[in-house]
Order: C-alpha cells, then sequence, then structure tokens
C-alpha cells in the first residue's frame, strides 16, 4: 500500500529560508511540493522519508535563492492491485460507489463489480444488494459512511498535464476496486453475533 521511492531534484530555497538551517529548509520545501500531489505513475505522495544526498549550492545573478540538488526517499500510497483495503462509502452514483480512506478519495467501485444482484435506489440515492438466503431475499444497502471492504482491481494514473483545455477534467490517480466476492463489501454485512 506505501512504498518508498527515491528521487533527485533541485530545490530552490527563497532568502526567508536562509534563517533554518539548511536540512530543515530543504525538507519544509520537499514537503511544500510534493505532499498530497500524485506523481504520474507512481503514486500519491505522503511524506518526506529521509535525504540521503545535499548536493552543493548554486546562486544566479538576478536571482537571491540558492538552488541545490538533492537526493531523497519519499513516501508514496499506490495500492497494488489485489489488495484488500478498508474504506468508508463516501457517495453512491448510478454508476457505481465513490470510496474514502481519509487521505484518499478517488477510489471507484463501478455498477459492474458489486455484489450481484443489486440495484440503485434514486431515491435513498445508494446501491443495494438483494441477497438471497434461501427462499428469502434481504436487501442490503450501501449507505454513506459506513465501513467497507474492498479488492484493488487496478490503479490508473491520468496524465493531467497534458490534458487540454476542453477535454473533461481528468482525475491525477484513481483506484478501481471490487465487492463482488465473498467477505467483501460493507463490514456490517459479515458481522457475526458473539455466540
Amino acid at each position: 500500500m506505501f512504498q518508498l521511492i527515491e528521487l533527485r531534484k533541485n530545490v530552490g530555497l527563497r532568502p526567508s529560508l536562509f534563517k533554518l538551517e539548511q536540512t530543515r529548509a530543504i525538507k519544509e520545501v520537499l514537503n511544500t511540493k510534493l505532499a498530497n500531489k500524485v506523481l504520474y505513475q507512481h503514486g500519491l505522495c505522503i511524506a518526506l522519508h529521509d535525504i540521503l544526498n545535499i548536493g552543493d549550492s548554486y546562486s544566479f545573478p538576478g536571482d537571491a535563492g540558492s538552488y541545490t540538488s538533492v537526493l531523497f526517499r519519499y513516501i508514496l500510497f499506490r495500492p497494488f492491485e489485489e489488495e484488500v483495503i478498508l474504506g468508508r462509502v463516501a457517495r453512491s452514483t448510478p454508476e457505481g460507489v465513490w470510496v474514502t480512506l481519509g487521505f484518499f478519495e478517488d477510489v471507484f467501485i463501478p455498477e459492474a463489480y458489486l455484489q450481484s444482484p443489486c440495484k440503485f435506489d434514486a431515491e435513498e440515492n445508494c446501491w443495494i444488494w438483494e441477497y438471497v438466503d434461501g427462499l428469502e431475499t434481504h436487501n442490503l444497502y450501501m449507505d454513506e459512511r459506513e465501513e467497507i471492504r474492498f479488492r484493488v482491481v487496478k490503479v490508473e494514473f491520468n496524465d493531467v498535464a497534458k490534458r487540454k483545455e476542453h477535454e473533461e477534467q481528468l482525475l491525477p490517480m484513481k483506484i478501481i476496486g471490487t465487492v463482488s466476492e465473498p467477505g467483501l463489501g460493507l463490514l456490517s454485512w459479515w458481522k457475526q453475533d458473539n455466540i
């Protein structure tokens, strides 16, 4: 789910940061630039793990800042395919269910990956799994804010920098999940009474 990636960047320090110790200033700049950003084909940046190497600093004429080549490791969120994750139902649409992990909101479970048979209730604005138990049918609702267990089918990345102005807005990173297997779905569906 979380990975370490090694990166090298030229870090620019503005004069207002010169009062700080260099390593602390570089950490501040890297976290400001990268935290909560998606690196294309890598994942969501969470936090700086450590700095491996700080190169020499350079200044350029007409620029009051300094620039330093920095080798560092950053913690990324990128779940692997088949990984099982817990989240909460954020909202339902006729196309499927959106799930939040608390720190990441772009998890989508399309209709084809929901428990079968299911239907969308437009009045309640939620999906209903029509669970058949012998001769009885039970309607199990996927209400907002309920805990949900899903399996990752794939992680999609979109290069939003190449998006043209008239095109639909794309998510930089989207997780596609499934709940169409036993044990997946709302946790309340699978809870057993203590005997």
